[in-house]
Protein backbone atom coordinates (compact mmCIF):
# COMPACT_ATOMS: atom_id res chain seq x y z
CA UNK A 1 0.00 0.00 0.00
CA UNK A 2 2.75 2.39 -0.80
CA UNK A 3 -0.39 5.04 -2.08
CA UNK A 4 -3.17 4.58 0.11
CA UNK A 5 -6.25 6.32 0.19
CA UNK A 6 -7.70 8.69 3.23
CA UNK A 7 -11.31 9.26 3.32
CA UNK A 8 -11.64 12.39 5.40
CA UNK A 9 -15.02 13.10 6.85
CA UNK A 10 -15.31 15.46 9.53
CA UNK A 11 -17.93 17.58 11.36
CA UNK A 12 -17.02 21.53 11.44
CA UNK A 13 -15.03 22.54 14.88
CA UNK A 14 -17.55 24.70 16.02
CA UNK A 15 -16.21 28.61 15.53
CA UNK A 16 -13.38 27.19 14.41
CA UNK A 17 -13.36 25.73 10.87
CA UNK A 18 -15.88 24.46 8.44
CA UNK A 19 -15.67 20.70 8.10
CA UNK A 20 -14.23 21.35 4.42
CA UNK A 21 -11.40 23.57 6.35
CA UNK A 22 -11.02 20.39 8.42
CA UNK A 23 -10.27 18.68 5.41
CA UNK A 24 -7.95 20.36 4.18
CA UNK A 25 -6.10 21.01 7.26
CA UNK A 26 -6.08 16.77 7.35
CA UNK A 27 -4.96 15.94 3.94
CA UNK A 28 -2.09 18.89 4.72
CA UNK A 29 -0.59 17.14 7.98
CA UNK A 30 -1.17 13.45 6.10
CA UNK A 31 0.75 14.42 3.12
CA UNK A 32 3.37 15.31 4.66
CA UNK A 33 4.05 11.84 5.81
CA UNK A 34 2.23 10.73 2.12
CA UNK A 35 3.17 12.69 -0.41
CA UNK A 36 2.05 10.52 -2.85
CA UNK A 37 -1.50 9.43 -0.86
CA UNK A 38 -4.97 9.78 -2.87
CA UNK A 39 -7.56 11.86 -0.39
CA UNK A 40 -11.23 11.69 -0.76
CA UNK A 41 -12.78 14.87 0.84
CA UNK A 42 -16.47 13.94 2.29
CA UNK A 43 -17.73 17.21 4.42
CA UNK A 44 -19.77 15.90 7.07
CA UNK A 45 -22.68 17.08 9.58
CA UNK A 46 -25.13 15.96 11.66
CA UNK A 47 -28.86 17.95 10.23
CA UNK A 48 -27.80 20.80 12.50
CA UNK A 49 -26.07 23.62 12.17
CA UNK A 50 -23.86 23.46 8.89
CA UNK A 51 -25.80 20.94 6.86
CA UNK A 52 -26.38 22.99 4.29
CA UNK A 53 -22.38 23.71 4.12
CA UNK A 54 -21.37 20.41 4.16
CA UNK A 55 -23.57 18.90 1.76
CA UNK A 56 -23.51 21.84 -0.80
CA UNK A 57 -19.19 21.24 -0.43
CA UNK A 58 -19.49 17.43 -0.18
CA UNK A 59 -21.85 17.62 -3.68
CA UNK A 60 -20.24 20.40 -5.22
CA UNK A 61 -23.52 22.56 -5.13
CA UNK A 62 -24.13 26.08 -4.53
CA UNK A 63 -25.61 28.26 -2.52
CA UNK A 64 -28.77 30.43 -2.60
CA UNK A 65 -29.58 33.60 -0.34
CA UNK A 66 -33.16 34.37 -0.02
CA UNK A 67 -34.68 37.38 1.97
CA UNK A 68 -37.75 36.33 3.71
CA UNK A 69 -39.31 36.96 7.37
CA UNK A 70 -37.47 36.10 10.62
CA UNK A 71 -38.65 34.82 13.58
CA UNK A 72 -40.62 38.10 14.90
CA UNK A 73 -41.31 39.25 11.16
CA UNK A 74 -38.21 41.25 10.22
CA UNK A 75 -36.83 40.51 7.14
CA UNK A 76 -33.90 39.02 7.08
CA UNK A 77 -31.26 37.02 4.55
CA UNK A 78 -31.13 33.29 4.74
CA UNK A 79 -29.23 30.84 2.45
CA UNK A 80 -30.24 26.89 1.66
CA UNK A 81 -28.37 24.82 -0.43
CA UNK A 82 -29.02 23.14 -3.92
CA UNK A 83 -26.90 20.49 -4.15
CA UNK A 84 -24.15 19.13 -6.92
CA UNK A 85 -27.34 17.05 -8.59
CA UNK A 86 -29.14 20.42 -9.62
CA UNK A 87 -32.66 18.30 -8.32
CA UNK A 88 -32.07 18.36 -4.12
CA UNK A 89 -32.32 21.69 -2.00
CA UNK A 90 -30.87 22.35 1.62
CA UNK A 91 -32.76 24.11 4.13
CA UNK A 92 -31.70 24.81 7.97
CA UNK A 93 -34.83 26.06 9.47
CA UNK A 94 -32.34 28.34 11.69
CA UNK A 95 -31.29 30.42 8.79
CA UNK A 96 -34.59 31.67 8.62
CA UNK A 97 -35.97 31.23 12.24
CA UNK A 98 -33.26 30.51 14.15
CA UNK A 99 -32.82 31.56 17.81
CA UNK A 100 -29.82 33.78 16.76
CA UNK A 101 -31.81 35.84 14.92
CA UNK A 102 -33.15 37.06 18.09
CA UNK A 103 -31.67 39.07 20.62
CA UNK A 104 -31.64 37.47 24.15
CA UNK A 105 -33.87 40.02 25.77
CA UNK A 106 -36.58 40.12 22.80
CA UNK A 107 -36.82 36.19 22.36
CA UNK A 108 -40.43 35.43 22.66
CA UNK A 109 -41.87 31.87 21.69
CA UNK A 110 -45.54 33.99 21.75
CA UNK A 111 -45.41 35.69 19.19
CA UNK A 112 -42.04 34.16 16.98
CA UNK A 113 -42.54 32.11 13.54
CA UNK A 114 -41.34 29.81 11.32
CA UNK A 115 -43.19 31.44 7.92
CA UNK A 116 -39.51 32.25 6.97
CA UNK A 117 -38.66 29.10 6.78
CA UNK A 118 -41.88 28.27 4.90
CA UNK A 119 -41.11 30.99 2.44
CA UNK A 120 -37.72 28.86 2.01
CA UNK A 121 -39.74 25.63 1.36
CA UNK A 122 -41.41 27.53 -1.23
CA UNK A 123 -38.60 29.25 -2.82
CA UNK A 124 -37.25 25.58 -3.77
CA UNK A 125 -40.28 24.70 -5.29
CA UNK A 126 -40.38 28.02 -7.40
CA UNK A 127 -36.83 26.83 -8.86
CA UNK A 128 -38.56 23.38 -9.79
CA UNK A 129 -36.75 21.47 -6.96
CA UNK A 130 -39.24 18.39 -5.54
CA UNK A 131 -36.54 17.05 -3.23
CA UNK A 132 -36.47 18.94 0.15
CA UNK A 133 -34.03 18.35 3.04
CA UNK A 134 -35.29 20.45 6.18
CA UNK A 135 -32.45 20.86 9.20
CA UNK A 136 -35.35 21.80 11.99
CA UNK A 137 -32.55 22.49 14.58
CA UNK A 138 -32.10 25.97 16.58
CA UNK A 139 -35.35 27.67 16.18
CA UNK A 140 -36.68 30.45 18.18
CA UNK A 141 -40.16 29.50 17.94
CA UNK A 142 -42.92 27.28 18.62
CA UNK A 143 -45.98 27.96 16.39
CA UNK A 144 -46.27 23.96 15.22
CA UNK A 145 -45.17 24.57 12.39
CA UNK A 146 -48.29 27.33 11.53
CA UNK A 147 -46.29 29.68 10.45
CA UNK A 148 -44.34 27.64 7.88
CA UNK A 149 -47.75 25.93 6.73
CA UNK A 150 -48.94 29.92 6.04
CA UNK A 151 -46.49 30.67 4.02
CA UNK A 152 -47.18 27.28 2.37
CA UNK A 153 -51.19 28.26 1.86
CA UNK A 154 -52.30 27.18 4.86
CA UNK A 155 -54.80 29.71 6.61
CA UNK A 156 -55.51 29.70 10.91
CA UNK A 157 -58.98 31.10 11.71
CA UNK A 158 -60.84 31.60 14.72
CA UNK A 159 -63.99 31.17 15.79
CA UNK A 160 -65.10 34.13 13.69
CA UNK A 161 -63.30 32.96 10.81
CA UNK A 162 -60.34 35.83 11.33
CA UNK A 163 -57.10 34.57 10.90
CA UNK A 164 -55.21 34.71 13.82
CA UNK A 165 -51.83 36.66 14.18
CA UNK A 166 -48.75 34.36 14.13
CA UNK A 167 -46.98 33.16 16.71
CA UNK A 168 -47.31 29.95 18.74
CA UNK A 169 -49.39 31.90 21.71
CA UNK A 170 -52.51 32.68 19.06
CA UNK A 171 -52.82 29.00 18.26
CA UNK A 172 -55.23 28.44 21.62
CA UNK A 173 -57.75 30.49 19.45
CA UNK A 174 -57.71 28.12 16.70
CA UNK A 175 -60.96 27.31 15.96
CA UNK A 176 -60.55 25.95 11.76
CA UNK A 177 -57.54 25.27 9.49
CA UNK A 178 -58.01 26.16 5.36
CA UNK A 179 -55.67 24.15 3.30
CA UNK A 180 -57.72 24.56 0.09
CA UNK A 181 -54.93 27.33 -1.05
CA UNK A 182 -52.33 24.96 -0.19
CA UNK A 183 -49.88 24.61 -2.55
CA UNK A 184 -50.37 22.08 -4.47
CA UNK A 185 -46.71 21.42 -5.54
CA UNK A 186 -46.64 19.98 -2.46
CA UNK A 187 -48.43 16.62 -3.51
CA UNK A 188 -45.14 16.50 -6.26
CA UNK A 189 -42.44 16.40 -3.43
CA UNK A 190 -40.13 14.40 -1.45
CA UNK A 191 -39.75 15.86 1.78
CA UNK A 192 -37.05 14.81 4.26
CA UNK A 193 -36.63 16.33 8.00
CA UNK A 194 -33.36 15.74 10.06
CA UNK A 195 -35.18 15.18 13.57
CA UNK A 196 -32.83 13.60 16.46
CA UNK A 197 -35.17 14.06 18.66
CA UNK A 198 -38.17 12.21 19.92
CA UNK A 199 -40.22 14.95 21.86
CA UNK A 200 -43.82 14.94 21.35
CA UNK A 201 -45.61 17.87 20.48
CA UNK A 202 -47.45 17.78 23.68
CA UNK A 203 -46.83 17.43 27.46
CA UNK A 204 -44.54 17.43 30.15
CA UNK A 205 -41.92 16.30 27.54
CA UNK A 206 -43.88 18.25 24.75
CA UNK A 207 -42.12 21.26 22.35
CA UNK A 208 -43.41 23.57 25.16
CA UNK A 209 -41.98 22.55 28.47
CA UNK A 210 -38.96 21.05 27.37
CA UNK A 211 -37.84 23.50 24.45
CA UNK A 212 -39.70 26.70 25.30
CA UNK A 213 -37.42 28.00 28.35
CA UNK A 214 -34.48 27.83 26.13
CA UNK A 215 -36.31 30.33 23.82
CA UNK A 216 -37.26 32.82 26.29
CA UNK A 217 -40.28 31.04 28.06
CA UNK A 218 -41.42 31.44 31.45
CA UNK A 219 -43.16 28.45 33.32
CA UNK A 220 -46.41 30.43 32.63
CA UNK A 221 -45.91 31.04 29.04
CA UNK A 222 -44.46 27.54 28.86
CA UNK A 223 -48.36 26.30 30.12
CA UNK A 224 -49.66 28.32 27.84
CA UNK A 225 -48.01 27.61 24.80
CA UNK A 226 -48.35 23.85 25.93
CA UNK A 227 -52.02 24.61 25.96
CA UNK A 228 -52.01 26.68 22.18
CA UNK A 229 -50.45 23.62 21.02
CA UNK A 230 -53.01 20.93 22.27
CA UNK A 231 -55.92 22.77 20.74
CA UNK A 232 -53.60 22.89 17.30
CA UNK A 233 -52.88 19.29 17.45
CA UNK A 234 -56.54 18.35 18.47
CA UNK A 235 -57.47 20.79 15.59
CA UNK A 236 -55.19 18.92 13.19
CA UNK A 237 -56.56 15.04 14.03
CA UNK A 238 -60.11 16.14 13.56
CA UNK A 239 -60.25 18.54 10.75
CA UNK A 240 -57.55 17.42 8.39
CA UNK A 241 -57.08 13.88 10.14
CA UNK A 242 -53.36 14.41 10.70
CA UNK A 243 -52.85 12.76 14.62
CA UNK A 244 -49.88 14.30 15.32
CA UNK A 245 -50.27 15.08 19.28
CA UNK A 246 -48.06 11.93 20.00
CA UNK A 247 -45.45 11.30 16.97
CA UNK A 248 -41.80 10.93 17.91
CA UNK A 249 -40.10 14.23 16.97
CA UNK A 250 -43.21 16.14 16.65
CA UNK A 251 -41.82 18.55 19.29
CA UNK A 252 -38.64 19.50 18.02
CA UNK A 253 -38.31 22.93 16.62
CA UNK A 254 -41.19 24.03 18.82
CA UNK A 255 -43.44 21.58 16.92
CA UNK A 256 -42.00 22.67 13.19
CA UNK A 257 -42.01 18.52 13.27
CA UNK A 258 -45.21 18.45 13.80
CA UNK A 259 -46.05 21.15 11.09
CA UNK A 260 -44.04 18.94 8.29
CA UNK A 261 -45.84 16.12 9.21
CA UNK A 262 -49.48 17.58 8.76
CA UNK A 263 -48.82 20.11 6.17
CA UNK A 264 -46.14 18.19 3.80
CA UNK A 265 -45.01 14.97 2.89
CA UNK A 266 -42.93 14.89 5.35
CA UNK A 267 -40.63 11.89 6.65
CA UNK A 268 -38.29 12.42 9.82
CA UNK A 269 -34.69 10.38 9.71
CA UNK A 270 -31.80 10.59 11.78
CA UNK A 271 -29.72 13.84 10.29
CA UNK A 272 -26.23 11.58 10.45
CA UNK A 273 -27.90 9.32 8.16
CA UNK A 274 -29.29 11.68 5.46
CA UNK A 275 -25.63 13.31 5.29
CA UNK A 276 -24.38 10.44 4.77
CA UNK A 277 -26.85 9.59 1.98
CA UNK A 278 -26.66 12.49 0.12
CA UNK A 279 -22.44 12.67 0.72
CA UNK A 280 -22.44 9.01 -0.68
CA UNK A 281 -20.24 8.02 1.90
CA UNK A 282 -20.56 4.78 1.67
CA UNK A 283 -19.51 4.41 -2.00
CA UNK A 284 -16.64 6.79 -1.46
CA UNK A 285 -15.86 4.61 1.15
CA UNK A 286 -15.10 1.84 -0.41
CA UNK A 287 -12.13 3.44 -2.41
CA UNK A 288 -10.67 4.14 0.90
CA UNK A 289 -7.54 2.17 3.22
CA UNK A 290 -8.22 4.72 6.42
CA UNK A 291 -11.41 7.27 7.28
CA UNK A 292 -10.52 10.24 8.95
CA UNK A 293 -13.09 12.05 11.54
CA UNK A 294 -13.76 14.42 13.80
CA UNK A 295 -15.59 17.51 15.82
CA UNK A 296 -15.02 20.11 18.17
CA UNK A 297 -16.03 18.03 21.22
CA UNK A 298 -16.13 13.97 21.28
CA UNK A 299 -17.39 12.68 24.83
CA UNK A 300 -20.02 10.57 26.06
CA UNK A 301 -22.75 12.08 24.01
CA UNK A 302 -20.81 11.09 20.50
CA UNK A 303 -22.47 8.05 20.27
CA UNK A 304 -26.24 9.55 20.42
CA UNK A 305 -25.78 10.50 16.64
CA UNK A 306 -23.36 12.93 16.18
CA UNK A 307 -20.73 13.22 13.08
CA UNK A 308 -18.07 10.83 14.21
CA UNK A 309 -20.45 7.75 15.60
CA UNK A 310 -22.36 8.00 11.98
CA UNK A 311 -18.94 7.99 10.00
CA UNK A 312 -17.80 5.36 12.28
CA UNK A 313 -20.84 2.70 11.79
CA UNK A 314 -20.51 3.34 7.81
CA UNK A 315 -16.66 3.03 8.15
CA UNK A 316 -17.04 -0.90 9.90
CA UNK A 317 -19.60 -1.73 7.67
CA UNK A 318 -17.18 -1.27 4.72
CA UNK A 319 -14.49 -3.03 7.39
CA UNK A 320 -12.05 0.20 7.36
CA UNK A 321 -10.32 2.11 9.91
CA UNK A 322 -11.87 5.12 11.82
CA UNK A 323 -9.77 7.39 13.21
CA UNK A 324 -11.21 10.29 15.35
CA UNK A 325 -9.76 14.02 16.43
CA UNK A 326 -11.40 16.43 18.27
CA UNK A 327 -10.38 19.91 19.89
CA UNK A 328 -11.64 18.30 23.20
CA UNK A 329 -12.01 14.75 24.57
CA UNK A 330 -14.33 14.48 27.64
CA UNK A 331 -15.71 11.70 29.30
CA UNK A 332 -17.06 8.75 27.75
CA UNK A 333 -15.15 9.15 24.76
CA UNK A 334 -13.74 6.02 25.87
CA UNK A 335 -16.70 4.27 24.91
CA UNK A 336 -16.32 4.81 21.56
CA UNK A 337 -13.96 2.24 20.55
CA UNK A 338 -16.93 -0.32 21.40
CA UNK A 339 -18.68 1.64 18.27
CA UNK A 340 -16.21 1.39 15.33
CA UNK A 341 -13.98 4.50 16.51
CA UNK A 342 -10.16 2.69 16.21
CA UNK A 343 -8.62 5.57 17.51
CA UNK A 344 -9.54 9.60 18.94
CA UNK A 345 -6.51 12.44 19.20
CA UNK A 346 -6.81 15.50 21.26
CA UNK A 347 -5.71 18.03 19.13
CA UNK A 348 -5.16 21.05 21.40
CA UNK A 349 -1.34 20.74 22.33
CA UNK A 350 -1.04 22.28 25.47
CA UNK A 351 -2.92 24.96 28.08
CA UNK A 352 -3.79 28.28 25.83
CA UNK A 353 -6.90 30.71 25.88
CA UNK A 354 -10.29 29.51 24.43
CA UNK A 355 -9.86 32.02 21.20
CA UNK A 356 -6.29 31.34 20.75
CA UNK A 357 -7.20 27.23 20.07
CA UNK A 358 -9.99 28.32 18.07
CA UNK A 359 -8.00 30.15 15.81
CA UNK A 360 -4.99 27.74 15.85
CA UNK A 361 -7.66 24.95 15.22
CA UNK A 362 -6.85 24.37 11.57
CA UNK A 363 -3.01 24.67 12.31
CA UNK A 364 -3.80 22.14 15.12
CA UNK A 365 -5.46 19.41 12.69
CA UNK A 366 -2.61 19.67 10.44
CA UNK A 367 -0.13 18.92 13.25
CA UNK A 368 -1.91 16.81 14.62
CA UNK A 369 -2.17 14.38 11.26
CA UNK A 370 1.11 14.75 10.35
CA UNK A 371 1.88 12.85 13.65
CA UNK A 372 -0.59 10.22 13.01
CA UNK A 373 0.21 9.65 9.29
CA UNK A 374 4.06 9.38 10.24
CA UNK A 375 2.84 6.60 12.93
CA UNK A 376 0.46 4.55 10.19
CA UNK A 377 3.90 4.89 8.09
CA UNK A 378 5.82 2.19 10.44
CA UNK A 379 3.62 0.14 9.08
CA UNK A 380 5.45 -2.22 6.96
CA UNK A 381 2.77 -2.66 5.31
CA UNK A 382 -0.01 -0.83 6.89
CA UNK A 383 -2.39 -3.43 8.79
CA UNK A 384 -6.02 -4.13 7.24
CA UNK A 385 -6.93 -2.32 10.73
CA UNK A 386 -5.77 -0.59 13.74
Amino acid sequence: MSRPTFLLAPDSFKESMTAKEACIAMEAGLRKAFPDARFIHVPMADGGEGTVQSLVDASGGKLVAEEVAGPLGERVLARYGILGDSATAVIETASASGIQLVPKEQRNPLLATTYGTGELIRACLDRGIRKIIVGIGGSATNDGGAGMAEALGARFLDADGAELPRGGGSLGRLARVDVSGLDPRLAEAEMIVACDVTNPLCGPTGASHVFGPQKGATPEMALALDAALSRYASVLAEQLGKPVRDLPGAGAAGGLGAGLLAFTPATLQRGIDIVIDCAGLREKLAEADYCFTGEGGMDFQTRFGKTPFGVAKAAKEAGKPVIALAGYVGDGAETLYEEGIDAIFGIVPGASELERLLADGPKNVERTCESIGRLLKLQQPPREAL
